[in-house]
């Protein structure tokens, strides 16, 4: 610990009492942890004389009294925790790209938000909004006469050259008459004072998931300083965004109710947690490329229920994997046919394709001039310095002072808009077009409390202008502010930096509005309709699928192992027959590999090969299925609760966590079963949250089906491969078998020490009250086919795979007959069942998911 944070420490700990002393008190011991600011930046925290600025002053005379004897450093700790422990909770993730492929990390959130003065922000919001209006006039110039390059105040091949420019857009007025629905612009607070624009972005602007996320979690740390600091509320921007882009859609649906949705890249995108979190809070379906097709130029979701028309689209997805017919060819993220469907008018596109270039540092030198020749203004919030190295005159002036500069690239590269590159003159002399020079900035240090102090880190604030139509721009009151380690490291998230909750503090009344809509009507509840994407049902059948899948493979490793223990402990004398039962269906089921010696054989390698089997997430065991279940899950981000989605992330990572051993070597046996009986319980939570939490729209009755698909096949297997080795013909394959369908309990109460296969075809194969018996399963099973999108008639094929009712055999059909008939006449219900579980998921899928059996009719 260094002497300025044990200074600051005890500091903070003295004790003070009374009204205003107390108030003051409270400032003092707040600034007493800070560290000294640095010389020749702007200092968020403190002014010049070293004082905390009027705002901080508020803020930390607000800050809530420590309970339990805390002292404020150990209460702003403890606070941390709670932000830490509310991000895990709620599953705020930001996927990180590295050499091993992509991997999600919490999100980065800092205790103390980003304080913005009401002067300053009048200033910042008077400038965005005049860029804004910028920004949509120079594309209707550059898509319509294009007098900006016949007057030569934006080079050719500066626009040209940029692969965002498209020339498949030229002369198109896009649908609703508005290009830009939403920008970001970068800002930062230079040395003296004032806020510079750094970047902007307007494709589809990233943030405003997180923008949210982080207020709920930052303001419910400090309310009172959030109550007296006057910081404006940002509910109604939303609002206002979600309200432009319907009102736009509807000239497109006419006389149709409207439907908008969100285009994500997936749950590969960087920031895919926000886009699943933004369509939720604005009530619009999430959906990937695939889950939109082009028909006679206009838009479409694919739905269970057929095709439905889309009238608008909130794009999270870069212009160039838009379109893979016109745009990006190897693009499998896009809509075919999508620039045709916007060339005619048909859909509303926030942002309309084709702004991209827009987002290169180079364009920032010549919008002073623009903006005279477009709106005879000046421009009121300056950019950073930037000079292109495509005019030889602008190149001349910099290059004697590169090295005080950055070089930047001025078309895309590696998938980013603009990268620093330490180049030479002779790189630029090159490629001068490919090249850009920008002025180098201190950007102002925001407070971040960490580790008993509050130090100051390099910040840049994030804001975002929402088109009103008619010229009119509103920004949003607050953003996202994103700080780095250090000066000369990336503000970026992707290397390492963390966001600030952004408060814009106003003078006026504080904006009350919230997210709720005017009162709806009954007209309004009828039209309603939450659409289930085909691509979301087989993610939902799947998830059902693979839930029941791991629940039954966890049990069967159980009774697995703990055979093999009985065996090794006390020298059982268990059957071949069960145990060449049991290896075939570990086998069968992914529990153990091909080729593995069976019980028979040696049990001790098959011990190990189970054993080794049941951490590997590539080998076809539990891990395996934990981490399939999880991706499907993942693609339903918008729809599982939070509860749900870190139930399904913690079962994985603590199974995977729990069977961690040196390279080498492999679990023992008792190293296994713990963890085993914890997941047991954790998919049995699952199942339960899947029953009782879900609405019961199509989505989850194809859950449901799913689910009780996967129970028929696998009961269906493990009953007929112990039929096939004549295993129950003993009593542990009896028991075995009970345990394998969980109905140990039952039969022992029903039929006392009885072993008869008669018992047992009445408790697992006619019991229509037994949830795991096969009439149980195919009378819930009957019911919900029948229940899913379509008419009675087109039912008929599914249900005419399945026996009409009951299981297909009854107990009269058994009357008379001897051991050796019921286990045939078992064995052949089990194949038929089980082949028909697998032939009904195949059409299930080709009917729901792939549309390929008359369900793509227009609705």
């Amino acid at each position: 610990m260094t002497q300025q944070q044990s200074q600051s420490q005890s500091q903070g700990m003295l004790p003070f009492e009374g009204g205003a002393s107390a108030q003051g008190a409270a400032e003092h011991a707040f600034a007493a942890h800070a560290m000294p600011a640095e010389a020749g930046v702007w200092d968020e925290l403190r002014n010049p004389g070293g004082a905390l600025r009027t705002p901080w002053q508020t803020f930390a005379r607000c800050l809530p009294e420590p309970q339990g004897g805390l002292t404020m450093a150990e209460d702003l700790n403890r606070r941390v925790e709670q932000v830490e422990q509310r991000i895990r909770l709620d599953g705020v993730t930001h996927n990180v790209f590295g050499e091993g492929g992509v991997a999600a990390r919490p999100w980065s959130l800092q205790l103390l938000p980003q304080l913005i003065e009401p002067a300053d922000w009048a200033a910042i919001e008077a400038g965005v909004q005049q860029r804004a209006e910028l920004l949509e006039r120079m594309l209707a110039d550059l898509y319509g006469p294009q007098t900006l390059l016949q007057r030569g105040l934006l080079p050719p091949a500066l626009m040209l050259r940029h692969p965002g420019f498209l020339r498949p857009m030229l002369g198109v007025q896009p649908a609703g008459g508005q290009r830009l629905m939403i920008v970001a612009f970068d800002l930062a607070r230079g040395p003296e004072g004032r806020w510079w624009l750094v970047s902007q972005r307007t494709q589809g602007p990233s943030g405003l998931g997180y923008v949210l996320h982080n207020r709920l979690v930052i303001a419910r740390q400090f309310p009172e300083a959030f109550r007296e600091l006057r910081a404006q509320r940002i509910a109604s921007s939303y609002r206002m965004l979600l309200d432009a882009l319907e009102a736009r859609a509807a000239q497109v649906a006419g006389n149709s109710t409207p439907r908008i949705v969100l285009l994500t890249p997936g749950p590969y995108s960087e920031t895919y947690f926000e886009h699943a979190y933004l369509a939720r809070y604005l009530g619009l379906p999430l959906v990937e490329g695939g889950d939109l097709t082009v028909r006679d130029q206009r838009l479409f979701l694919k739905t269970v229920e057929g095709l439905e028309p889309v009238h608008g689209l909130l794009r999270r997805l870069d212009d160039d994997y838009c379109d893979p017919l016109e745009l990006r060819p190897n693009s499998a993220l896009g809509v075919p046919g999508l620039l045709q469907a916007a060339r005619s008018g048909h859909v509303v596109m926030a942002n309309a394709l084709g702004s991209a270039f827009l987002e290169t540092p180079a364009i920032q030198g010549f919008l002073p001039a623009i903006a005279q020749q477009l709106s005879g203004q000046d421009l009121l919030l300056p950019a950073l310095p930037t000079w292109w190295c495509g005019e030889p005159a602008a190149w001349a002036n910099v290059k004697a002072d590169l090295g005080n500069k950055l070089l930047r690239s001025t078309f895309p590269r590696d998938g980013r808009t603009s990268q620093v590159f330490d180049r030479t003159e002779a790189a630029v002399h090159d490629d001068p077009d490919a090249w850009t020079v920008q002025e180098r900035k201190r950007f102002s240090r925001a407070p971040i409390w960490g580790e008993g102090a509050v130090t100051p880190r390099p910040a840049l604030v994030r804001v975002y202008a929402i088109a009103q139509g008619e010229g009119r721009w509103h920004v949003l009151p607050g953003g996202m502010t994103r700080v780095a380690q250090r000066e000369d490291s990336s503000i970026s998230m992707q290397r390492g930096g963390t966001s600030l909750d952004t408060w814009v503090l106003t003078e006026g009344e504080v904006d009350a509005f919230t997210m709720l809509p005017q009162r709806l009507q009954v007209d309004d509840l009828l039209h309603r309709h939450r659409p289930v994407s085909s691509r979301t049902g087989e993610n939902l059948f799947w998830l059902g699928r693979y839930t029941e899948r791991t629940e039954q493979l966890v049990r069967q490793a159980r009774a697995t192992l703990a055979l093999i223990d009985a065996i090794s402990d006390a020298g059982a004398d268990t059957p071949a027959s069960v145990r060449q039962a049991l290896s075939q269906l570990a086998v069968r089921t992914g529990l153990a590999p091909l080729g593995v010696p069976t019980l028979v054989q040696s049990a001790r390698n098959f011990e190990r090969a189970v054993l080794a089997g049941l951490a590997d997430a590539k080998g076809g065991s539990v891990a395996y299925n934990l981490g399939a279940l999880e991706r499907a899950a993942m693609g339903l981000r918008e729809r599982l609760s939070p509860e749900q989605w870190g139930l399904v992330r913690s079962m994985g990572e603590s199974f995977t966590r729990a069977l961690e051993v040196p390279s080498g070597e492999l679990p023992t046996l008792q190293q296994v079963l713990a963890p085993l009986d914890r997941l047991a319980l954790q998919l049995a939570a699952a199942t339960g949250a899947q029953t009782d939490r879900m609405t019961r729209d199509h989505g989850w009755r194809l859950l449901t089906v799913g689910r009780l698909l996967e129970r028929l096949q696998g009961l269906a297997l493990r009953l007929e491969l112990f039929l096939r080795h004549e295993a129950l013909a003993t009593v542990s394959g009896v028991e075995l078998v009970l345990e394998l369908f969980d109905s140990t309990i039952t039969f022992r109460a029903r039929y006392q020490r009885h072993e008869d296969l008669l018992a047992i075809a009445d408790l697992l194969v006619l019991d229509s009250t037994n949830p795991r018996a096969y009439a149980g399963v195919l009378r819930r099973l009957r019911t919900e086919l029948s229940k899913l999108p379509g008419s009675a008639e087109s039912h008929e094929p599914l249900l005419a795979l399945l026996p009409p009712v009951g299981a297909g055999l009854t107990l009269e059909d058994l009357r008379g007959a001897g051991e050796a008939q019921i286990a045939e006449r078992l064995l052949m219900l089990s194949v038929e069942l089980g082949s028909a579980a697998a032939l009904l998921a195949d059409q299930i899928g080709e009917r729901y998911f792939t549309l390929a059996h008359g369900m793509d009719q227009r609705v």
